[in-house]
């Protein structure tokens, strides 16, 4: 009879998806998830098959946070889109130093590994949708220029985020990742 798990599955993905984060899918090793979940080889591989089965889970995790959180930003109907948008932008400026799993994965795996890249154009998809439909929405309300092309400034804005996060793994401080912003701003 197996015997019963004594962990928690989601702490272990959570725990992983940071190691993940810091240094990427291949430069992450078995050992280095031992270490951030604090469980065993066996325990991992029992538990989640392979590696990439791990990595998979963290980040699809990953993607339902920051579209969950977005989802909320959008709904908002306190804040104006401008205002939505500085507040995208100023979570991304701190928490760009950290690395975005989504940045990070798509230059490493999306052009090799079609489960990863699919898993990342539904995410970008999803997200691109979301802001769109706020711009189209903040246009309609006369809060931004009717004649801007929602579907570009959601690409832009979704750019502009991943932007700060090479730029900021690139050694730009928060004064550069301040002014990044700033300038988005007066796209829209």
């Amino acid at each position: 009879m197996p015997r019963p798990r004594n962990f928690d599955e989601n702490r272990a993905v959570d725990a992983a998806l940071e190691a993940f984060r810091a240094t990427g899918y291949e430069a992450t090793s078995t050992q280095d998830l031992c270490e951030a979940t604090g469980l065993g080889r066996s325990s991992i591989y029992n538990t989640f098959r392979s590696k990439h089965d791990l990595f998979r889970r963290a980040l699809v995790r990953y993607t339902e946070r920051l579209s969950a959180e977005q989802r909320e930003l959008m709904a908002r109907e306190d804040l104006p889109a401008r205002e939505k948008v500085r507040v995208l932008l100023d979570a991304a400026r701190l928490t760009a130093a950290r690395g975005c799993l989504l940045v990070n994965t798509a230059v490493e795996l999306a052009d090799r590994d079609e489960e990863i890249a699919r898993l990342l154009r539904e995410d970008h998809e999803r997200r691109v949708a979301g802001l769109r439909a706020m711009f189209e929405s903040a246009q309609r309300a006369g809060e931004i220029d009717g004649g801007k092309d929602p579907h570009g400034l959601a690409l832009f804005v979704l750019a502009t985020v991943g932007g700060m996060s090479v730029s900021a793994r690139s050694g730009a401080d928060e004064s550069a990742l301040s002014a990044i912003a700033e300038m988005a701003l007066t796209a829209l």
